[in-house]
């Protein structure tokens, strides 16, 4: 993931750190079980007919990463600009945006599914945020209040796409879905290459605009206090918004929650809203919380924040290093429970080293995760001094 933002001094936000750090633990969680849950490629963790509530949990809590994420590059990108000409920060983030989306389509391609031949290209987050970013420095000579109506309109109104009757077929449908749609879209090229579509370009491009109108809250002139207030009380609205909305089923979300089989059930339908593409539900829920979460961390410092602040200070290096991670451990556990060489390439899937039925249950999940994680965070604490005592150009891009 990128970070935009490092003011002069090397002085940094707790907050956002705080926030992005938990992000990027939460959402290897989300990888991991990706990779190791034995039935993780074949079945839906939000399908209320065959879920657990924890297996539901596990899958929902990480929701809340791409939004917040992608609102924080919007918000850092301003402040990014508090020390650079509007030219230098549009010029600044074409290029940056540009970079992350060759990094999504090589690197992080290759980690998903270890194929050198590149017959699988995923689109995830890292291209949208790249996207958002080339949009964003387009934009970044305009007024901050056309960015925010722009960003507005998209954030509240697409999903009126919902109510369309959209083609399903052909260059349009695929535009369709590369722009505003894209729901595990897969787009042929050729006859043995294909493009797997899980983001939606414009409805993510809202949320980066959004954040960014919300960074003058971080200039260094305003009142700490006022923005604390702000933060939260926006958040609450916001989640009250989504409330409203979730309860009368009309608008913000294609998929409705109903009444299940228990109370239980009935509560995760509720929660149960659609990332792929980001509803207004969606991103009100994941959004809103994380304003409360920035108002209320301001000056929270112990332990727990204390290594979040190290995960967040370095998101890009630590979201490329999970995924090899991950990765290699895929690998080990491969032979380990005994798969052969010729099960390497699995027929129906794109991953390598993923044959049908691999993996553990749920708490062989969790135990990888925090190894995961555990064994990061070394590598961060130590690219994090770097960085903080370094200034050569290509940083700015890590």
């Amino acid at each position: 993931m990128p970070n935009l933002y490092e003011p002069s001094g090397k002085q940094r936000i707790q907050s956002i750190d705080i926030l992005r750090g938990a992000i990027m633990l939460i959402m290897a969680l989300d990888h991991t079980r990706d990779f190791f849950h034995i039935a993780g490629p074949t079945s839906d963790p939000t399908n209320m007919a065959t879920t657990t509530p924890i297996l539901f949990f596990t899958r929902w809590i990480t929701h809340f990463c791409a939004p917040n994420f992608v609102f924080l590059s919007g918000l850092s990108a301003y402040l990014a600009g508090t020390r650079r000409t509007k030219s230098e920060l549009s010029a600044f983030l074409i290029k940056r945006g540009l970079w992350l989306i060759f990094v999504e389509l090589v690197i992080i391609t290759f980690a998903f599914s270890l194929n050198p031949l590149y017959n699988f290209v995923l689109l995830q987050v890292l291209w949208v945020i790249g996207f958002s970013m080339v949009i964003l420095g387009l934009l970044a000579r305009a007024p901050l209040t056309v960015i925010g109506i722009i960003g507005g309109l998209i954030f509240f109104g697409h999903d009126l796409l919902d109510r369309l009757q959209l083609p399903k077929t052909g260059f349009e449908a695929n535009l369709l879905a590369l722009l505003f749609v894209a729901k595990a879209s897969i787009l042929p090229i050729g006859q043995s290459h294909f493009i797997f579509d899980l983001y939606a370009l414009i409805p993510w491009t809202g949320v980066m605009l959004l954040g960014y109108v919300f960074g003058p809250l971080y200039k260094s002139s305003f009142d700490p206090r006022r923005r604390r207030k702000i933060l939260l009380y926006t958040g609450i609205a916001v989640l009250a918004f989504f409330g409203i909305l979730r309860y009368f089923n009309h608008y913000g979300d294609p998929n409705s929650w109903s009444v299940q089989r228990n109370g239980i059930y009935s509560f995760l339908s509720f929660l149960n809203v659609s990332k792929y593409p980001p509803s207004l539900m969606y991103c009100c829920l994941t959004i809103g919380t994380g304003l409360i979460i920035l108002s209320f961390t301001e000056h929270i410092q112990n332990k727990l924040t204390a290594i979040l602040v190290i995960y967040g200070n370095v998101p890009f290096f630590y979201y490329i290093l999970h995924f090899y991670i991950i990765r290699a451990l895929s690998i080990v556990v491969f032979f380990a429970q005994g798969y052969g060489t010729n099960q390497i390439v699995n027929p129906k899937g794109p991953f390598l080293f993923i044959p049908p039925h691999f993996g553990f249950n749920l708490f062989g999940v969790y135990v990888v995760w925090l190894f995961v994680i555990a064994s990061l965070y070394l590598p961060c604490r130590w690219f994090s001094k770097y960085k903080k005592t370094h200034n050569q150009w290509w940083l700015s891009y890590l």
